[in-house]
């Protein structure tokens, strides 16, 4: 195909027949028509594995109090939640941060400033590690002083 022809079948002036004459029709791509294309079983998808562990986290970035009870259904569940009120209005945010607070005193959790109006709620049996850098551990490991 010359270059005028592709710039105007680039252009969509003329149709752009040159990829047909690669591809057959007969091509299969191991399915038949109308046939599903199914996951073998064996497999499990990281959402299913992780909930089966326990290893999940839930965000959420509440619009405005009417988004607490989804903070507090996930935490019934035992899952850890990192709460967002960066949307909302002071008036709200603290209305979710109160909410919030009497979830965990309920229920025998934790809540720990992250930053600025973000919060981690966690559950009672989850051990949240402190993100302090390794050479100020206290356990002296690279602490050469």
């Amino acid at each position: 195909m010359g270059s005028v022809r592709k710039a105007s079948a680039w252009l969509g002036l003329v149709d752009d027949n040159e990829d047909e004459r690669y591809y057959d029709d007969d091509y299969s791509d191991g399915t038949e028509p109308g046939e599903a294309w199914v996951t073998d079983p064996r497999v499990k998808v990281a959402a299913d594995a992780a909930e089966e562990r326990g290893r999940r986290i839930g965000t959420i970035t509440p619009d405005s109090f009417r988004d607490a009870r989804a903070i507090g259904e996930l935490f019934r569940e035992g899952v850890p939640v990192i709460m967002n009120l960066t949307a909302m209005d002071a008036a709200d945010a603290k209305r979710v941060v109160d909410f919030a607070a009497g979830l965990i005193f309920g229920l025998r959790g934790s809540i720990e400033r992250v930053s600025n109006r973000v919060f981690l709620l966690s559950p009672a049996d989850t051990e949240v590690v402190s993100g302090e850098p390794a050479a100020h551990r206290a356990d002296g490991f690279f602490n050469q002083s």
